[in-house]
């Protein structure tokens, strides 16, 4: 039962991102969504900890942490835009170009690999760590701020450092902390 949790904490992170969605629509509630937010971003925490501890992080569920985490992200947005319409507009420039690196970078991996990275780098947790905070003070606080441009740039350089990843690399691989580490690696190959 103890080896299903990390599963179960990805699952509660998927889960929560369409109730998100639901508060931002009927019942845009300050604290609840804090709570939601709060709730996802420590069940991201534990779940890959736990998975470690016990011994059961494979490759298929570092990709599921994956996926939550972007369909958890991707409702937050929705319920930031839907609530902060005006304050996310003052983003859209940036915010276009980390659409448009992320979707790329997604495109490249898949038309390289055939499924999507999953290298959990140190870059990419920076980067969880600064959308929970400009999501929790958009979505929370109501205000946005330099935690929400922080959160959108660093998405941009994690975002280049895995497409440098993905290129270094020459077969598919999760794990891969850093772009140094993908080179180590290229040249272990050798």
């Amino acid at each position: 039962m103890l080896l299903h949790l990390p599963l179960a904490l990805t699952a509660i992170r998927a889960l929560l991102a369409p109730v998100l969605v639901l508060l931002a629509m009927a019942w845009p509630d300050r604290l609840l969504l804090g709570i939601v937010l709060v709730t996802g971003f420590l069940s991201d925490v534990f779940d890959g900890v736990m998975a470690r501890r016990l011994g059961v992080a494979t490759a298929t569920l570092r990709r599921l942490d994956s996926l939550a985490d972007s369909v958890f992200y991707v409702c937050a947005m929705f319920a930031a835009w839907h609530l902060h319409e005006g304050q996310v507009r003052d983003y859209l420039i940036p915010l276009g170009v980390l659409l448009v690196v992320e979707l790329s970078r997604y495109a490249f991996d898949y038309a390289k690999f055939r499924r999507e990275a999953s290298y959990h780098m140190w870059s990419s947790k920076v980067w969880g760590l600064a959308l929970f905070a400009g999501f929790f003070c958009l979505l929370a606080l109501g205000r946005g701020g330099w935690p929400v441009a922080l959160a959108i740039y660093l998405g941009i350089v994690a975002d280049l450092e895995g497409f440098a990843i993905s290129m270094t690399l020459k077969q598919w691989q999760t794990d891969v902390p850093s772009l140094y580490h993908a080179i180590q690696l290229r040249r272990a190959e050798v």
